[in-house]
């Protein structure tokens, strides 16, 4: 019975320092998944994700008057975006524009969107309106943003905006993914 315990015991090691082996060595032939999203924010075909980031921030409103009223209106966001690891690889802000740590960045267009839960802000297809060389060109060659996952960051609630409030901004936690494409052949 000790014989078969012990067996057990060394099969299991012998299981998890396999997985640990194999794991880094196929992740890094695999890449990172792609997410799934509903159609109207696929990217389109002939692009491959090359880039995952994990966004902590805010959403940024301000309370203004318009021809309608008092209202909410959206003025920029501001994030860490962190990859599986925990570190922090990019900033993301007005623009919408995502900087990378080697100072490359791409401003956002946004194409579509769709809201998967009304308590957080909408999921986007997002196309690249313009990217720059840092240091390096880490996100240079992006083509595409999906931003999913999303928790939060919805405007402050509408009897919030009032004579007491105008031009007062409000700042609103969220947090999402990010997922940056490129076109398949670079």
């Amino acid at each position: 019975m000790k014989s078969l315990i012990r067996t057990c015991r060394h099969l299991a090691v012998g299981l998890v320092i396999a997985a640990a082996v194999m794991s880094p060595a196929q992740g890094a032939h695999a890449g990172p998944s792609n997410p799934e999203v509903p159609g109207t924010i696929a990217v389109p075909e002939g692009n491959k994700l090359f880039r995952v980031g994990h966004a902590v921030g805010v959403q940024i409103y301000s309370c203004n008057a318009t021809s309608g009223g008092l209202k909410w209106e959206f003025v920029a966001p501001r994030a860490d975006v962190y990859n599986d690891q925990g570190k922090l690889i990019m900033t993301h802000f007005g623009g919408p524009t995502w900087q990378a740590g080697d100072g490359s960045a791409v401003v956002g267009r946004r194409e579509a969107g769709v809201n998967v839960d009304p308590t957080a802000v909408d999921w986007l297809l997002l196309s690249v309106a313009s990217s720059s060389a840092g240091e390096g060109d880490q996100l240079t060659g992006t083509t595409f943003i999906q931003r999913t996952a999303t928790s939060g960051g919805i405007a402050p609630d509408a009897a919030e905006c009032n004579a007491e409030t105008v031009g007062n901004q409000a700042e609103v936690p969220y947090t999402a993914d990010y997922y940056f494409w490129k076109a398949k052949n670079s």
